[in-house]
């Protein structure tokens, strides 16, 4: 793991938990969008402390196929990674909320990825990283390897 990811999501982890301490008057940005960014952030320097080596984030494919929030490979493995980062759990955690819908747009958005690559074979899989914003403790984070395989009607 390298030192720069490691200081990175340090830096990251201390700056969100300070953020989440802060009253509400005080905090700049508010939003679902500015909350899905720094969940996409911290899950990007988050993957590469533990090894990934990523190679693409928010990649929009044409062709309507969707968009990869992250692609990196783990070890000899390409993930495709969907980040998902929530406020609350009432509706339960955030991984729940990549439906079958969802699963086949990032499917097709691997496929055509793939097909760019130009390599003959590739082993790949779908990950999920489920970020999860706690007022008092700032934010959980769980990383869920290989999240599509029991997907109906979707073959990884």
């Amino acid at each position: 793991m390298s030192l720069l990811a490691r200081i990175m999501y340090a830096t990251l982890e201390w700056k969100e938990r300070r953020q989440a301490a802060a009253p509400a008057r005080l905090r700049t940005e508010a939003g679902h969008l500015d909350i899905g960014r720094r969940g996409e952030a911290l899950a990007y320097w988050y993957l590469r402390r533990v090894g990934y080596i990523m190679v693409a984030r928010n990649l929009r494919i044409r062709q309507g196929a969707g968009e990869l929030d992250l692609v990196g490979w783990d070890g000899q493995v390409l993930a495709f990674i969907e980040v998902k980062t929530r406020t609350s759990e009432q509706c339960g955690p955030p991984e729940l909320a990549v439906g079958v819908a969802q699963q086949q747009r990032i499917v097709r958005a691997a496929q055509f990825y793939m097909r760019r690559l130009k390599q003959k074979a590739v082993n790949y899989r779908f990950d999920i990283v489920s970020v999860a914003w706690d007022p008092q403790a700032g934010y959980r984070l769980k990383l869920i390897k290989d999240a599509f395989k029991d997907a109906p009607g979707l073959r990884s």
